[in-house]
């Protein structure tokens, strides 16, 4: 039986205050080549019957609220997402192990379930915010413990910086491990607050079996071109 359905290799992040000008990103893009990201901010502006309705149109979604909270919340959490047909579901690893059991077990396995995979280290910190939380182990330390733990816990993958994308390989060794990378910046483009970046070839190229990628399409004069040449340049990769 297949662990959890198939994933799009490009999601493209809806990061917009509203649900309007959301609609105006998606009436441009073809369900075909790419699947959208839905984070807390349109979430909480838009609710759940946004969600349901992306997933109506034939968009593989990909709810990125990130769990984190006591064991039984964050499966119930799970549970609804589950409800709402999305594709793909996080939570933080570091919200332990108890935790990422319970969210294991509310989402079921099979090829019409979303994957469940755990944040490690946001792309947007680095060694010295670390070390100012309180964690003195090195990034690149903590992002493996983290990863291994969810993956002890029975998750199908993670998101993390494609820098962290092939060591992930080597953790999640599994038929279809879910590789999920934000922080993906095209040649030549600004970095914003994103710290640990690269290409989408390079990303692909690293171990990422999905990309996210928000500016560089949403602010994009014509953003369905740039998510069409995106899903090209990776398709087969």
């Amino acid at each position: 039986m297949t662990q959890h359905c198939a994933q799009p290799r490009l999601y493209v992040a809806l990061d917009f205050p509203d649900r309007n000008k959301a609609e105006a990103l998606v009436d441009q893009l073809d369900p075909t080549e790419c699947g959208l990201k839905v984070g807390k901010e349109l979430f909480t502006r838009a609710g759940p019957e946004y969600v349901r309705s992306l997933v109506d149109r034939g968009f593989p979604v990909f709810l990125d609220l990130k769990f984190h909270d006591i064991p039984h919340t964050v499966a119930q959490a799970c549970r609804a997402a589950c409800d709402l047909g999305v594709s793909l579901v996080n939570v933080h690893a570091s919200g332990g192990r108890a935790m990422l059991v319970a969210a294991r077990e509310a989402i079921p396995l099979g090829d019409t379930s979303p994957a469940l995979i755990a944040v490690t280290i946001l792309t947007s910190m680095a060694e010295a915010d670390l070390i100012e939380v309180g964690v003195d182990r090195p990034l690149a330390g903590q992002v493996n413990a983290l990863a291994r733990l969810a993956k002890d816990a029975g998750l199908d993958g993670v998101v993390c910086s494609a820098w962290e994308a092939a060591d992930m390989r080597t953790i999640f060794t599994q038929t279809a491990p879910v590789i999920v990378t934000p922080g993906i910046r095209l040649a030549g483009s600004a970095l914003d607050d994103q710290s640990r970046v690269m290409t989408p070839e390079e990303a692909i190229a690293a171990g990422a079996t999905s990309i996210v990628v928000g500016r560089p399409i949403c602010r994009a004069p014509n953003p369905a071109a740039v998510a069409h040449a995106i899903a090209e340049c990776i398709r087969d990769r």
